[in-house]
């Protein structure tokens, strides 16, 4: 027996439709793909299992659940990442702080908070004679970046350790980069339910005013950085001003900020000494 794939994705959309899915179309391709192995254009059929899969998928979504986490990848930057609930899904809002970051000169660099390992990995990948250190509160986090960090080819030069931010930082960094927490904690019951439900909340908020983690920060980072070493955090997308007034209160220069593909407020980069 086999399934006609048009009339499984029209009822896969339509459901996802009715679910509240903000993108049911791209969503449910996607989730065809997964399921077919990536041939869902090539076929006009697909056998029982694969339907079964597909629409077990589709439930998944209509629960509102990440597309990343039902596949279990996400696509950043040049590779694929594996991603479970245990990290912060990969956005493409954060490939600006890649980018901005490989325009500076570093050797070794330090990636706080690192979830997947979505940042330094796709940094080393980039930059092969670099090695780099990536710390977690999360050991669950820790070993999804280490898996990571082997598939992509980089784990002889990645050292992952488990630390609140600095504990256990040791040397100096060329560059410390962090996508940290900045969600205020009152807004986390309204944030969609793909976010609210399905990823860890430790990586998401950051006190009342969504301030906490630049705090730590960028007063702590100063004893890590070589001179004219580069802290690059990504913020929200109306955080540009606090984000910026704390690092010219830390005495950073050269403190500037870049925008993403949709021209938001999204990475402040600072220099120091």
């Amino acid at each position: 027996m086999s399934v006609d794939v048009r009339a499984a994705l029209r009822d896969a959309i339509l459901l996802l439709e009715v679910a509240g899915v903000p993108t049911p179309q791209v969503d449910a391709s996607a989730l065809l793909d997964a399921a077919a192995g990536r041939k869902s254009a090539a076929i006009d059929q697909m056998p029982d299992d694969v339907a079964d899969d597909f629409r077990r998928m589709i439930a998944r979504r209509a629960r509102r659940e990440p597309v990343s986490h039902i596949t279990g990848r996400r696509a950043f930057w040049m590779h694929e990442f594996k991603v479970t609930k245990d990290v912060l899904d990969p956005r493409p809002d954060t490939e600006t702080l890649v980018e901005h970051a490989l325009s500076l000169p570093f050797n070794r660099v330090l990636d706080l908070g690192t979830g997947s390992g979505c940042i330094v990995i796709s940094l080393l990948a980039e930059r092969a004679s670099a090695t780099g250190q990536a710390v977690d509160m999360s050991s669950a986090a820790l070993d999804i970046a280490q898996e990571n960090a082997e598939h992509i080819g980089v784990s002889d030069r990645l050292a992952l350790t488990q630390s609140n931010w600095f504990e256990k930082v040791e040397g100096k960094f060329d560059l410390i980069v962090s996508n940290p927490p900045y969600i205020p904690d009152q807004v986390f019951e309204g944030l969609e339910p793909e976010v609210r439900r399905f990823e860890p909340k430790m990586a998401l908020t950051a006190g009342k005013d969504g301030l906490d983690a630049y705090r730590v920060i960028s007063e702590q980072a100063k004893r890590f950085l070589t001179k004219g070493g580069r802290l690059v955090v990504e913020i929200g997308y109306d955080q540009r001003a606090a984000v910026t007034e704390l690092f010219l209160n830390e005495e950073y220069v050269n403190v500037t900020c870049h925008r993403d593909l949709a021209g938001k407020d999204r990475v402040i980069s600072g220099k120091w000494g």
